[in-house]
């Protein structure tokens, strides 16, 4: 069987040592530089040639050049001739810009698609996609994980009595089916409106009955926290107990934190597919390590293993 290596891209370094620990094995050498010029150079400082490689490297600010990053390191292990290289993507670069919704505009994850494939990318690994259609802008296996399992054991471990899983709006209700299937919870959905390029939304109802009830709401990701104060506004109408949000991606840019901080939430629940500095911190914030998961992939891709077991599937 080929050598089983892992290397980490400048995002990921205790992402990836952490999957080491998990798989048992060391983190590959690699070396990044970047150049007066604004230039990035990498080389890989072991010999890889017939291995099978996973580089690490997830979506966080900046975006462009942590991409750039990414197509370089694969670029680098390809020409060492590496048997195969699998791109691990906890958080996938431009994920909302997954269609044509607009004249004359891109689809922009298709060209990620495109420019990761281009690079020399065997294989991509990744984690709740905005939108599962993703997986089809790809001619390369794509293996989707998810942090449902994550974050509705942990939720249910809580044993929160008369939980509501609130759907933001219906375009999310399908996972948010999901999330309350596992947790043995009702549903109840909001009507939601995205008031055009200005990443703000509206919320005028609330389908289903909340009404003294805890409530957890879901998300792939946490951006500016728009959605979820909105939905909290109209939500504490309804006379409601404690407010739980969980979410895989803690992207929280812009006013996210002080929207946040300042709303009625008794808890947030997060994982660590995004690393957060400490101002992007809050005493009511839980993050839960996705990487075992991820280490379990890695491993399962490696030995030929199906992912549709390791998440549950049939």
């Amino acid at each position: 069987m080929k050598r089983l290596r892992i290397f980490a891209c400048s995002t990921s370094y205790d992402f990836s040592l952490e999957i080491c620990n998990e798989l048992g094995t060391d983190l590959g050498k690699m070396e990044i530089i970047k150049f007066d010029n604004d230039n990035k150079f990498i080389r890989i400082l072991e010999t890889v040639r017939e291995d099978d490689c996973f580089v690490i490297q997830t979506s966080m600010p900046p975006v462009d050049e942590n991409l750039m990053e990414l197509l370089i390191a694969i670029d680098a292990l390809k020409r060492a001739s590496a048997a195969r290289v699998t791109a691990v993507v906890p958080y996938y670069p431009y994920v909302r810009s997954d269609k044509k919704d607009q004249p004359r505009v891109p689809i922009t994850a298709r060209l990620v698609a495109d420019l990761l494939t281009a690079a020399g990318a065997d294989r991509i690994l990744t984690c709740d996609l905005h939108s599962a259609q993703i997986q089809g802008f790809f001619k390369i296996p794509v293996d989707h994980l998810t942090a449902i399992n994550l974050l509705c054991e942990y939720l249910t471990h809580k044993k929160i009595p008369n939980l509501v899983v609130v759907a933001t709006d219906a375009g999310s209700s399908k996972k948010a089916y999901r999330y309350a299937k596992m947790l043995h919870a009702p549903i109840a959905m909001l009507d939601k409106r995205r008031l055009g390029n200005d990443q703000e939304v509206e919320i005028e109802h609330v389908i289903g009955d909340v009404e003294g009830k805890n409530i957890v709401i879901f998300d792939d990701e946490i951006d500016r926290a728009s959605s979820v104060k909105q939905a909290i506004e109209i939500l504490i109408k309804y006379n409601i107990k404690d407010i739980y949000v969980g979410c895989t991606h803690p992207v929280l840019s812009g006013p996210a934190i002080e929207r946040l901080r300042n709303l009625p939430i008794k808890e947030i629940i997060t994982t660590n597919t995004i690393p957060l500095k400490n101002e992007k911190k809050l005493d009511n914030m839980t993050i839960l390590s996705i990487a075992p998961l991820f280490a379990q992939a890695i491993k399962r891709i490696h030995t030929g293993q199906s992912i549709g077991k390791l998440l549950g599937e049939t």
